[in-house]
């Protein structure tokens, strides 16, 4: 078995000492040992024995002197083609991009968002996957989120469901479909707010969403029955997690009824969701981020949006799917098919209808990535505008916390209890400065603008830091400072 990096450079260390006292004779056996242990060219290996200034010093002179100097093949035109596919294809991987990269050319040149010189395309059409992720490696950097769960345990009727966990998704016919909630709170989970229901087809990927006002049972069960009318393919199973929007007797009678598969995962065990767990990420965040959405103009802005996005999910963003893990020793190795769109997927099963098929292929001819995006990021902007001022925000935090202020107390007092509970008294400082001039130089636009795709995003809201603030204070005592206005 090879030796890894580190014992190569042991032993070279500890060979290095004894060579250097070493017969002319003996320093052939040891380098003749450390080529054998370490695999190491002879030269190379006599080098690192030898003395390591003016030896390695020449030896990195021949090798750059015999580097092969030849043209850049991927020239600008190339590499300023690949950056507007790539991010009408939204900013994918260079794996999914290069296993559509062809076919995506063809669609933006038939509806003209794109002419390329012949040499242009050809050089596209044979990029690599590995040369394509090289070319975009600056531009991806920023792209980053994270997530929370607001899932209430429904316990009632458990027993009846039975489990299913992410190993016995063996499915190989589309209609078996994963269902779970994205929550739109804003890192402030008081009240109403707006909620996403994901539905993920396990065989092909189709990704459905239906934005909802509130988690209540009956506007779950709404969206997923519209849900249901819109697939290209017959529901034939549903498998939740354990919240109490779907462990209910609307959703189980509703499936005994329509002789639907119904099962739910293990609790807290989110890896037996784990298809539309990754689509709560590439499809929703990715789309909507982290900020606080609520009521009816928002949820028909998020509704709008998802119309827009599950034709450009579905028939234009690839996706790969995990072939089998094989265990060496402490690592895993995983193998994955060729990327494929959930739409080329549901062409290739043989449970689809030729009626259903003739009707995806027709819908197909028509759609326009590069207009689906632009009509994706105006729905964002116009979602990202409607957005509460902080003000209104800050005004939440305050009523929360009201109800720990003592109210009985003579108009001036300044007890250190007072200060520590009433944020209002004092000035809060952190890390990130002033807490009140953080909150009035912020817009609701501002706070939502870091949601963006593409761009490196923050998950805490005005709401949240100020929640964060207060916690800190009570817990740090009294606060010196002026009182703020």
């Amino acid at each position: 078995m090879r030796l890894t990096m580190r014992e190569r450079k042991a032993v070279t260390a500890v060979l290095r000492t004894r060579y250097r006292r070493a017969s002319k004779k003996q320093k052939g056996r040891l380098l003749d040992e450390l080529v054998g242990l370490t695999g190491y060219n002879r030269r190379y290996a006599a080098a690192l024995l030898g003395e390591r200034g003016a030896s390695a010093a020449r030896l990195r002179e021949r090798v750059e002197r015999r580097a092969r100097q030849r043209p850049r093949l991927y020239d600008a035109p190339v590499l300023e083609a690949l950056r507007h596919i790539w991010v009408i294809m939204d900013c994918i991987c260079g794996k999914r991009l290069a296993a559509v990269l062809p076919e995506t050319i063809t669609v933006l040149e038939r509806h003209g968002e794109l002419a390329l010189e012949a040499a242009t395309r050809q050089k596209l059409s044979a990029i690599s996957a590995a040369t394509i992720d090289r070319l975009l490696a600056a531009e991806r950097r920023r792209l980053q989120l994270r997530g929370r769960s607001a899932t209430k345990p429904g316990t009632l009727l458990k027993r009846q469901i039975p489990i299913r966990t992410f190993a016995e998704w063996d499915q190989t016919q589309p209609g078996f479909v994963e269902i779970d909630l994205v929550g739109h709170d804003g890192g402030f989970a008081q009240g109403d707010f707006c909620q996403t229901l994901d539905v993920t087809d396990v065989a092909s990927g189709w990704t459905e969403t239906e934005a909802v006002i509130n988690k209540a049972q009956v506007w779950v069960f709404a969206a997923l029955k519209a849900i249901r009318a819109r697939l290209p393919f017959v529901l034939r199973g549903i498998d939740s997690d354990n919240g109490s929007e779907f462990i209910n007797d609307y959703l189980l009678r509703y499936a005994q009824q329509e002789k639907l598969t119904f099962t739910r995962g293990r609790a807290w065990k989110k890896n037996d969701g784990c298809f539309v767990e990754q689509k709560n990420y590439s499809v929703v965040r990715r789309a909507v981020g982290y900020a606080r959405y609520e009521g009816s103009a928002q949820r028909r802005l998020l509704n709008a949006l998802y119309g827009e996005l599950r034709l450009y999910t579905n028939f234009f963003q690839p996706v790969m799917k995990l072939v089998r893990k094989e265990r060496f020793g402490a690592k895993v190795k995983k193998t994955y098919d060729r990327p494929r769109t959930p739409y080329a997927r549901l062409l290739a099963s043989s449970a689809l209808q030729p009626q259903a098929k003739r009707e995806l292929r027709t819908q197909y001819a028509d759609l326009n990535p590069a207009a689906l995006k632009r009509n994706i990021c105006r729905l964002q902007r116009q979602l990202l505008n409607s957005g509460r001022r902080p003000v209104d925000l800050e005004a939440n935090a305050m009523r929360y916390h009201s109800d720990t202020i003592p109210r009985d107390l003579p108009h001036g007092h300044d007890s250190a209890a007072t200060r520590r509970l009433d944020p209002t008294r004092a000035t809060l400082r952190g890390r990130g400065g002033h807490l009140a001039q953080r909150l009035a130089g912020d817009s609701a636009a501002g706070i939502s603008q870091r949601t963006k795709v593409g761009a490196s995003q923050r998950s805490h809201s005005a709401a949240q830091t100020l929640a964060q603030a207060i916690a800190r204070q009570v817990k740090a005592g009294p606060v010196r400072g002026r009182a703020m206005s």
